[in-house]
């Protein structure tokens, strides 16, 4: 395989993409520690709020992992003229947000 320089407009627009999942990232992160920091107070014990702040910062963390494999995936994958791989983030993503979704639904009820 030849490793050849992309066009620069492609290699943008995966940069692009990249930062857009660093700052999804970015918001859940701050999000996590948002309701850890505002639901709970120092002296208060709620599992609720707590498993939301982790699962926040957790998908956080997976999806900015996540961000800087899919870009190299598909830098090199345009160095080498090949089709650009599947991307299992946007799947990743979702089922995140479906399990923030539960958990908030839950303290709503509650």
């Amino acid at each position: 395989m030849i490793d050849r320089e992309p066009d620069y407009r492609f290699t943008l627009a995966n940069e692009r993409t990249f930062l857009a999942w660093i700052r999804t990232a970015l918001a859940l992160l701050a999000g996590g520690v948002a309701v850890g920091q505002l639901f709970l107070g120092p002296t208060a014990n709620d599992p609720g709020h707590r498993t939301l702040g982790i699962v926040c910062i957790v998908l956080a963390t997976i999806i900015a992992i996540g961000a800087v494999v899919r870009w190299q995936q598909v830098q090199a994958a345009m160095r080498r003229d090949d089709p650009l791989p599947r991307s299992r983030m946007v799947w990743l993503t979702v089922t995140g947000f479906c399990v923030l979704a539960v958990v908030c639904s839950i303290l709503v009820l509650t």
